[in-house]
Order: C-alpha cells, then sequence, then structure tokens
C-alpha cells in the first residue's frame, strides 16, 4: 500500500521543511492539505499565527513515502 506523508515548506530558504505526520492514504493526506489551518494565508489559530509571524510564509503539502 502506498502511504503518504505530510511536508510543511517555507517560503523562507533558511528554514528546513519538515515531514509533520506520516503513513497517511492519499485520501488522508488531501483531507489535511485541504484544512484552512494548514496555510499561512486561511491559518486562524494561535499557533498557526505564531507560526507566520515568526517564519513568513508556509503551508503544507504531501508526498509518497518511500
Amino acid at each position: 500500500m502506498t502511504t503518504y506523508r505530510i511536508v510543511r515548506m517555507y517560503q523562507n530558504a533558511g528554514i528546513r521543511q519538515r515531514t509533520v505526520k506520516r503513513g497517511l492514504t492519499l485520501e488522508q493526506a488531501q483531507a489535511w492539505c485541504r484544512n484552512p489551518e494548514t496555510s499561512w494565508r486561511t491559518a486562524t489559530t494561535p499557533e498557526a499565527t505564531e507560526r507566520t509571524r515568526r517564519c513568513g510564509m508556509w503551508f503544507d503539502g504531501y508526498s509518497k513515502e518511500g
């Protein structure tokens, strides 16, 4: 079975992307990325707002594992 991981990416080249979740189905990965809280542009939680303040533009994407 193919699994996917969620990767948080930043526009700032000095901040490395990081994996935030692993072992997802394609449907789960796509649902994660449709959530408004997974992008600097639409996120409103205090945690996401603070991340944007510290790091600038960011978003979560997905890629195949393995």
